[in-house]
């Protein structure tokens, strides 16, 4: 006896633009653009976007061979503009519904997507920060044991920008600046961005808020790299740049 009963449609997959930033990574890309690549997640369609700037390392190389992956666009700049100009490039690309900004080192674990996505997928949020403070960590977010007078200089130096940004937007966010920020693609319509090294972490954030877009906070996974073993952030000229980011974009036009 048949059923009049409707088949319920599958749900459309959503799909995910990930932007991937690239300069001088030698010595953790193959294992990071590996993991990328074979990255899935449930209900998602994922378009990779690797950008490699011009480094001096045979990062470019290792890039090159991911040329053909069916997932992977890439994207090769003549010279680094810095991280911000190469993920400006990206999204000048990026035909994904949604966008997610992921570093090619090993700080950011790929397991923390699904939850990441659930927001998005779900229409409560357009903007998602994931972020690297979970309960318990008190301080100290970032632990370089080989560093240990860097970490604290860093972490003193998050919690006073941190400050600012949330007295600015009349926020509360514990971790403006993660790398993890994820974001309905249309949300940058009207959204003007110029910025070319990591103040463009600054320039996107509170152009999306100022914009309509309040993000939620998800605690994920964060294993920090000291100087030594890579950071490249200028510890003197890069608060700089992230101040006039934030005087620009908190009091300029979109």
């Amino acid at each position: 006896m048949s059923s009049n009963a409707p088949v319920p449609l599958p749900l459309p997959h959503r799909t995910l633009s990930v932007i991937v930033p690239i300069f001088n990574e030698a010595a953790t890309l193959r294992t990071a653009l590996d993991a990328i690549v074979a990255k899935t997640v449930a209900g998602w369609d994922l378009e990779l976007i690797f950008v490699e700037s011009n480094s001096t390392d045979g990062s470019r190389a290792i890039v090159e061979t991911y040329r053909a992956e069916p997932r992977v666009t890439l994207i090769f700049e003549d010279k680094p503009r810095g991280k911000g100009h190469a993920v400006r490039n990206a999204l000048a690309r990026a035909t994904g519904e949604f966008i997610l900004i992921q570093d090619a080192d090993l700080e950011y674990s790929l397991d923390d997507y699904e939850k990441l996505l659930l927001p998005l997928a779900a229409g409560t949020h357009t903007f998602v920060l994931g972020s690297r403070h979970n309960p318990g960590d008190g301080f100290a977010m970032r632990r370089f044991n080989d560093q240990p007078l860097h970490a604290f200089i860093l972490n003193s130096a998050h919690w006073t920008f941190t400050l600012l940004i949330d007295i600015s937007l009349g926020i509360w966010l514990k971790d403006p600046f993660t790398m993890y920020k994820i974001f309905r693609r249309d949300a940058l319509q009207g959204i003007t961005l110029t910025c070319n090294r990591f103040d463009l972490d600054w320039e996107l954030l509170i152009k999306l808020i100022r914009a309509g877009h309040r993000p939620i906070e998800i605690p994920i996974s964060y294993n920090s790299r000291s100087f030594k073993e890579g950071k490249k952030i200028r510890m003197f000229r890069d608060p700089l740049t992230w101040l006039v980011a934030w005087a620009k974009s908190r009091f300029g036009p979109l």
